[in-house]
């Protein structure tokens, strides 16, 4: 919970910087199990107005944690935009998610595991 959190607070809109696999997959995980949580609710009242503001909330920590996560493998955050091609553009972009970022600085910062 503190990896969500953390990113919630601390790195809103912070795109600068490299994030870790464990900070990208723990906030993915949480934001995952509040998002069935809140579908549930709006299932019980027959709505889809929470889960709209949830998701609208999240899409900026959302898009620069994952820049920051692209950072750590060495790639621009704008590799993002490749989810526009169907089917290898989502695959691509979770291999590289799940890909340990390189040991040494690179040009978007140093090591985060440092």
């Amino acid at each position: 919970m503190n990896w969500y959190l953390d990113v919630l607070k601390n790195r809103y809109a912070q795109f600068e910087g490299r994030a870790r696999r464990e900070e990208f997959w723990m906030f993915v995980l949480v934001s995952l199990l509040i998002s069935i949580a809140i579908a549930v609710v709006d299932a019980i009242l027959g709505t889809k107005i929470l889960g709209i503001i949830y998701s609208l909330a999240l899409l900026v920590p959302n898009i620069a944690l994952a820049t920051r996560r692209l950072h750590d493998t060495n790639r621009s955050g704008w590799w993002q935009l490749i989810i526009f091609v169907p089917i290898i553009g989502i695959i691509l972009l979770i291999v590289w998610y799940a890909t340990e970022g390189q040991a040494e600085s690179n040009q978007y910062g140093m090591n985060p595991k440092a």
